[in-house]
């Protein structure tokens, strides 16, 4: 019975293959859509833990000031020093490596060409509390970074804007009045969280910086690597307890610095990230409704059209249950067929939609089943009136039906 029902109804939407297609449209526009939007929310989530991780594991920024953000009172707020990074590594457990970073920013020349860049002062432990790795050549020595000497690491983006498709270690750079040799190109790592190039640097030894450039002591920033696995509020309790007796802050003083948890920060704007993939699918998936209630409006209107058929098939001795399963398979079948369309379209727009907007692509099984049993469901739903209407016809009256 339930084949000869199908065959039955697969007949009738061959019957009127257009109206059928159009008759699920809404269905296919809205699986596809709630598909194609949670696909790019997760690739957008998973692009945002990335970028964010790649600013340095489980790591900790220590800045000057009272907040972040406008108005946070850090160029009142005294800087760092080196002695700080020392002592923060020598006297607080959980930590892997303590980098004191200090920056500037300048045109730098080489080759005849010239490009303005950031220059940050610190050293070799930078490259580990950022998780950087060496592309090219190698690190600063320690007799460099002892004498602030004129040697520089690169990032990618200067490399090619100044060196072109050539090798930039061992060339000079010069750096304001000095010009330092590449010792070293850095692996490239692209587009920052908050889209900036990280790859856009030179990299000194801290001395060189102080001494040579920008003539003071003062350090910017104080970049913390936990140990993985470490309690990162009992470490930034540690912290923010050594930096207050190191800066004499009294008891009722505020902190004269902040501490921003990138970790913590991932987990911020990825969950905002999945708070908006979440309403962007629920706004999708109303589309969904409104193919049901177009399934159902062609329902209705196949309905009075086959009267004289209904009437035919219970006069000759078909069940109520029989006729109104013929058409309620027909309005799954529609629903169905509509669903597994808007998959494939939805498999298409998300792949390239994902290489436009540069995230990774996810396939995710369960959005995508979930879509299409939901799209049968629809039809079951919006279905089931228009097929109980016809279960219910009197065969004489429908027999007489024009």
């Amino acid at each position: 019975m339930w084949l000869n029902t199908l065959l039955l109804s697969l007949r009738s939407i061959r019957r009127n293959l257009l109206r059928s297609f159009l008759t699920i449209l809404g269905i296919v526009i809205g699986v596809s859509a709630v598909i194609t939007m949670v696909t790019l929310g997760n690739g957008a989530t998973l692009a945002v833990q990335n970028q964010i991780s790649s600013l340095g594991t489980n790591l900790l920024q220590v800045r000057p000031g009272q907040r972040m953000g406008p108005g946070s009172g850090g160029a009142t707020a005294p800087a760092f020093k080196e002695v700080d990074a020392e002592a923060i590594a020598s006297q607080i457990g959980g930590i892997v490596a303590v980098a004191p970073e200090a920056r500037t920013s300048s045109t730098v020349v080489a080759s005849g060409r010239n490009w303005t860049s950031s220059i940050i002062g610190s050293t070799n432990v930078w490259l580990e509390t950022g998780n950087w790795k060496l592309g090219d050549g190698r690190m600063f020595s320690d007799d460099e970074l002892r004498a602030g000497a004129a040697v520089c690491l690169i990032g990618e983006t200067v490399r090619r804007e100044l060196y072109g498709a050539r090798s930039a270690v061992g060339e000079q750079l010069r750096v304001k009045q000095i010009s330092c040799e590449v010792v070293g190109v850095l692996a490239s790592k692209g587009q920052g969280a908050f889209g900036n190039d990280q790859d856009d640097l030179v990299l000194v030894p801290i001395k060189t910086l102080q001494r040579r450039i920008t003539g003071n002591t003062r350090v910017n920033t104080l970049l913390v690597s936990m140990l993985e696995g470490s309690d990162p509020d009992r470490v930034k309790a540690s912290l923010t307890q050594l930096l207050r007796e190191r800066r004499k802050l009294a008891s009722s003083d505020e902190d004269n610095f902040n501490v921003l948890d990138t970790k913590q920060l991932a987990d911020t704007l990825s969950g905002t990230t999945k708070v908006m993939t979440m309403l962007l699918g629920a706004v999708a998936a109303v589309s969904l409704l409104v193919g049901g209630i177009g399934i159902m409006n062609i329902m209705l209107v196949s309905v009075t059209e086959r009267t004289r058929e209904i009437g035919l098939r219970l006069a000759i001795g078909a069940l109520e249950r029989e006729v109104l399963l013929q058409f309620l398979i027909e309005a799954v079948v529609l629903a169905a067929l509509g669903g597994l369309i808007g998959i494939v379209l939805a498999t298409g727009a998300s792949v390239a939609l994902a290489a436009v907007m540069d995230v990774p692509y996810l396939f995710n099984p369960a959005v995508n089943l979930l879509s299409f049993l939901f799209s049968a469901g629809i039809g079951v739903l919006f279905g089931y009136f228009p097929a109980r209407r016809a279960a219910r016809m009197d065969p004489i009256d429908a027999l007489r039906h024009e």
